[in-house]
Order: C-alpha cells, then structure tokens, then sequence
C-alpha cells in the first residue's frame, strides 16, 4: 500500500531570477501544490503517487521526467494531446515572497476528469492529498472531488491544503465558498497564516482553528505561521512549534515541504490517523516540517529546493 496519492495541478513555475542585458530572465522550475506535496514526502521516505494531467508537450515531458527521477509513481498522471502544460509566472520580492500570475484557461490539469482516475489507486493508499487550486474549474473540481471522498470511504485518511490564488478566482466570495465545501470530510487541514482570516474572518490561531474545529469536527489543523513555525489543533489539544532561522531566497514551496514533511513522518512512525499520534510524536512531526520547510526556503525554486532525508535527518541532529 502507498503513503500518500495527490491530486491536482501540475505545472510549470516560471520564476523571476533577475536580468540579463536589461532583458528579464525566468527560471522554468517544476510546480503545482499537490505535485509538490508528493515530491516533499517522496524525497523524505515515503511512497508517492501523484494524479493528474500535462499537454504533450515539452513541459509536460519535463514535469513526468521530474517526478519519476524524484520516485514518484506517475501511473496515474495523464497526457492530454490537445491542451498546453499550465504555467505560472512567479514574482519575488527582495525578501523571497512571491505572487503568481497564472496562464491556465482551458490547461491540461484543469482537463482531468472523473473516469481518468484508477480506483486501484485510490483503494491503495494510507493518505489522500489535495489542494482548493483544482477546485476553480470542471472537470477537474468534480474529478478532485470524487477521489477524495472515494478515497475517504476506501478508508484512506483525507488531507487538505486551501491554498488561495486570488486570480484563479472570480472573486474572493466564490474562493471561500468553494475552499470552505470540502472542510466537512477532510482529516488533516493544513492552513497558512494568510488563509485563516479568509476561511474564519480572524487571524487568531486560537480561535480561528478553533472555529474550524468546532464547525467541521476536523481531526487535526496544523497553521503555519512563515518563519514563526507553526501552530497546531487536535480538538482541544493545540501546540506551537517554533520555526528555524534561515536566510530565505524564495517562499515558493515552503508550505508544501511542510505538509509532505509531516506526512512523510507519519508514514515514517506507522501512524496514519492523527488521533493514534502521542502528543510528543506530534509536536516532533510539526517541528520536523518546520525544519524541512525552513530549508527549502533557503535556496531557489520549490521541487529543486526541497530537503532529502540524509539532509534532513542531519539538520535535526545539529539543532537537538
């Protein structure tokens, strides 16, 4: 049985790395959210599998190479021949954060649909992974829909990451609504300091996780906070997990590091319910993705940046 299957975009980062001759210069890096979820985890032990959709085209070659080389299973990734791979162009200012402007209408990971997704794959994972990202168009908003909550009765534990692009919406009201549908069955909430005050009207950790709680009965929110860490729920237990310092060169990816991270070490532990994890084992997991996050921040790009396990493993020991 697999650790973890995502579902979702993939697509071409077109990341801003200064001038040439007065000319801008972009670095293609390979990206999408839940891609880069599977990635984290893989590079960090666990077995990964990503669903979705590329073109047939260069990018969409590059993309399948790029997730093969990093031990992702591919099987169920899809190549459509009459859509583009999607690209995002991604702006950094001088302190590493970024902004997205997105080239996906009629895309190729907007395109999957329903029946494209093998049951065997969803039947044979320990966690099912997805982002709010493909819930924006059809048929891949009902495509993500259906394996989630396919998976969920398969008895794989549901994980959810509502990463809001506010130019993929139509409006900030259609994004809240739409990333707020699917909280009633997700397991794992994994939410940023800049999404809660859109999901809960607060930017209180307390408060805003608690409301979730107490509206969707999630079973363990985790909230990261940048480079303050992050902070956790599991009813009415609720932790911090201080984050690590680091010279940041880019953001992009950051977060997704963090949920593969953790995911990973649960796989890693055998525990694949947050409720069976010790509260040690719980703060331990959030401190490791914090460390595994901060590095990633720490170099260029969100695939190529990503921490392997023998780094990993030998960062924890220096901060023990």
């Amino acid at each position: 049985m697999k650790d973890i299957v995502t579902i979702g975009e993939i697509l071409i980062d077109l990341t801003y790395s200064g001038r040439e001759k007065g000319v801008p210069v972009y670095v293609a890096n390979p990206g999408g959210a839940p891609a880069n979820v599977a990635v984290a985890a893989a590079r960090l032990g666990a077995d990964s599998v990503f669903i979705g959709k590329v073109g047939n085209d260069y990018y969409g070659g590059f993309l399948r190479e790029t997730l093969t080389e990093n031990k992702v299973d591919v099987s169920g990734m899809l190549t459509d021949a009459s859509a583009p791979t999607t690209l995002a162009v991604v702006s950094l200012t001088d302190s590493g954060e970024r902004s997205f402007s997105f080239y996906r209408r009629n895309c190729a990971d907007t395109l999957l649909s329903s029946g494209e997704i093998s049951l065997d794959l969803l039947g044979d994972t320990r966690f099912l992974h997805f982002g709010s990202v493909s819930l924006t168009d059809d048929p891949a908003r009902s495509a993500t829909l259906f394996a989630a909550q396919k998976a969920k009765e398969l008895g794989a534990t549901v994980t959810y990451d509502p990463n809001y692009r506010a130019n993929l919406w139509n409006s900030e009201e259609e994004a809240v609504e739409r990333m707020k549908s699917v909280l009633g069955f997700v397991d794992i909430l994994k939410i940023s300091d800049e999404e809660l005050p859109l999901l809960t009207g607060t930017d209180d950790p307390e408060a805003g996780t608690r409301q979730l709680f107490d509206e969707y009965g999630i079973s363990l929110i985790l909230l990261t906070l940048g480079p303050d860490g992050a902070y956790y729920r599991r009813g009415d237990e609720t932790g911090r997990a201080e984050g690590f310092k680091v010279k940041v060169a880019d953001t992009n990816g950051a977060g997704d590091t963090f949920f593969g991270a953790f995911l990973s070490r649960m796989a890693a532990l055998g525990i694949y319910k947050p409720g069976e994890l010790s509260s040690w084992q719980l703060f331990e997991s959030v401190r490791t993705a914090n460390l595994a996050a901060s590095l990633t921040t720490s170099r260029h790009g969100a695939i190529p940046a990503m921490p392997d396990l023998k780094e990993l493993e030998e960062k924890l020991g220096e901060v023990k």
